[in-house]
């Protein structure tokens, strides 16, 4: 599991923000060894500028020096929250006192690791923050699906659609009806099949009910109901979306 953990955050690409030129260096093979992509800077001002010039958005974590010539680590972390940019944050720092550790996470830091410190440790501290911050963007990319066709979104974690960039109304029956279509473009549905998976195996009633919500689709998403191009229908087997 761990071997697996570890292969999915190989090409994570990592920022190092250090003057001292032997840790920059040591760090930054040792990184690389591991499969991580890996780029530096040797002062504050110039790592800034390249954050704020909306570079960090292509990196997976930061890694800080907090004695930094110029605008040190401290501010700098400071700034980059300012920005409302996430990215994860280990200090790397030669202050080791309790109050430094806190400071350094009250500003924004996600992690702190008092130098001098072993490469291996360091490289099991940047994995536990890559594999937060991947569970986290996955977790959001799962409550923000949006399924498309054409003009159409689906929202499905909200059960809202658009069509046009309106929203329409659709009841729970609808929607399920709509996200079977939508999600399975081009295939043919027969009545029987459509009332299998929306209306479940043991519905009491017959196929004119599936007729009726989609003439109510057709209503909602097609510019002319009477000849629709979205949802066909396909005679004598069923219905056809897109």
């Amino acid at each position: 599991m761990a071997a697996k953990e570890h292969k999915s955050l190989q090409g994570s690409k990592i920022l190092l923000i250090e003057d001292d030129k032997s840790i920059r260096l040591t760090v930054t093979e040792s990184l690389i060894s591991e499969g991580f992509e890996v780029s530096n800077f040797k002062d504050g001002s110039s790592a800034l500028d390249f954050i704020l010039g909306e570079g960090i958005k292509d990196f997976d974590l930061i890694l800080l020096d907090l004695m930094l010539p110029g605008l040190n680590g401290l501010e700098l972390c400071r700034k980059i929250r300012n920005e409302e940019l996430y990215t994860p944050i280990l200090i790397l720092s030669a202050k080791g006192n309790e109050s430094d550790r806190v400071l350094g996470l009250e500003v924004g830091a996600d992690d702190y690791l008092t130098k001098p410190f072993g490469i291996s440790e360091l490289i099991a501290r940047c994995r536990a923050l890559l594999r937060r911050s991947k569970r986290g963007k996955e977790k959001k990319q799962k409550i923000e699906t949006i399924i498309e066709y054409k003009n159409i979104k689906m929202f499905t974690e909200e059960c809202r659609v658009t069509n046009f960039n309106q929203e329409i109304i659709l009841s729970p029956k609808e929607f399920k009806l709509l996200e079977l279509f939508i999600k399975n473009p081009k295939r043919v549905w027969s009545r029987d099949l459509i009332l299998e998976k929306i209306w479940a195996i043991d519905f009491i009633g017959d196929t004119k009910t599936v007729d009726v919500h989609v003439r109510w689709l057709r209503e909602k998403l097609e510019e002319n109901p009477s000849a629709p191009k979205i949802i066909k229908t396909v005679r004598g087997f069923g219905y056809r979306f897109g």
